[in-house]
């Protein structure tokens, strides 16, 4: 009697006890990820896919945190003074204000200093200013703030607290602009919140049904373990690793791709776009957020397995 050829081997429980089990349990995931190459090449595929589209919408919520954190170190307050300081009187005050909470930066702005700005602002019409006096533009400090210091609120206590320093001039601090940008802050989070949202239940609505017709292709074999005495959690559990290593592969694939892209969107952005992304500030995704995508593939395909193998053994 011959042995039939290309039959795969089944893992055996060779030892006992936890370690035994999980050797099997792995044993069996692998086993099945071989004997069905083309479903679940199609499963982490779809899970590829999926996480390369969350990857992507993360990636461009990174830029613009750091577009908007670039753009709030514009929201700074100036005081103006309508006569010149002495030298000790500007370090005193300096001091005074740099001691405030939530003051990052104080910088003096002398007559001089003042129009050179002013005629930069009036750059090829620089003689309308000719004979004007620099002493006709008042001087100034400048004060940055620390980032959690830039919200309206923030930047309106702050100015309350500033005009209590003796020897304040006039406090000016743009109210409309930073009221503005912090608006547009807290509409672009809230849409990010409720894309991401609408992402994540789709991608895992899409992983579970993929991981079901890997289940379902076969669903004898359940059945027949499940006839002989196998428990639920004997039953269920390659499967689960099996989604955990499916997941597993989908997100580092997504990495890949997703680096792919943001390489050659570098290389060739230039041709289409009127600035070059690489000298921008354009970002890659953080470590963290690099890690998070892989272990959330790890998640998807674990749920997802866990949702197909309910589905099935209540059906069952």
């Amino acid at each position: 009697m011959k042995t039939p050829r290309n039959k795969a081997k089944r893992p055996t429980m060779s030892h006992q006890g936890a370690g035994g089990c999980l050797r099997y349990f792995f044993g069996r995931a692998v086993s099945n990820l071989r004997q069905n190459m083309v479903v679940n090449a199609v499963t982490v595929g779809t899970i590829t896919l999926a996480l390369l589209i969350v990857a992507l919408f993360l990636l461009l919520v990174v830029n613009l945190e750091n577009a908007a954190d670039s753009w709030s170190e514009r929201v700074q307050v100036t005081v103006y003074f309508d006569r010149d300081l002495t030298p000790k009187e500007q370090t005193d005050l300096k001091n005074r204000i740099q001691a405030l909470p939530g003051t990052a930066n104080v910088t003096w702005v002398g007559h001089d200093e003042a129009l050179k700005r002013f005629k930069g602002r009036l750059k090829g019409q620089e003689t309308l200013l000719e004979g004007v006096s620099s002493d006709v533009l008042p001087t100034s400090f400048e004060i940055a703030l620390k980032k959690q210091s830039r919200s309206s609120e923030a930047v309106e206590a702050y100015v309350s607290r500033l005009k209590t320093v003796p020897g304040i001039g006039e406090v000016q601090y743009g109210e409309e602009w930073v009221r503005r940008f912090n608006t547009f802050l807290t509409f672009m989070r809230l849409v990010g919140a409720l894309v991401g949202g609408f992402l994540l239940v789709a991608v895992v609505f899409i992983v579970s049904n993929t991981i079901r017709l890997t289940i379902y292709a076969r669903r004898d074999e359940l059945e027949v373990m499940a006839l002989v005495g196998a428990t639920r959690l004997f039953i269920k559990m390659p499967f689960l690793i099996e989604g955990v290593l499916q997941g597993l592969a989908g997100g580092l694939l997504s990495l890949l791709l997703l680096l792919a892209i943001y390489q050659l969107f570098l290389h060739n952005a230039g041709n289409f776009l009127s600035f070059n992304p690489a000298s921008s500030g354009l970002a890659f995704l953080p470590a963290e957020f690099m890690l998070g995508l892989v272990l959330a593939g790890a998640l998807l395909g674990f749920l997802g397995s866990l949702t197909s193998l309910r589905r099935f053994m209540a059906d069952t």
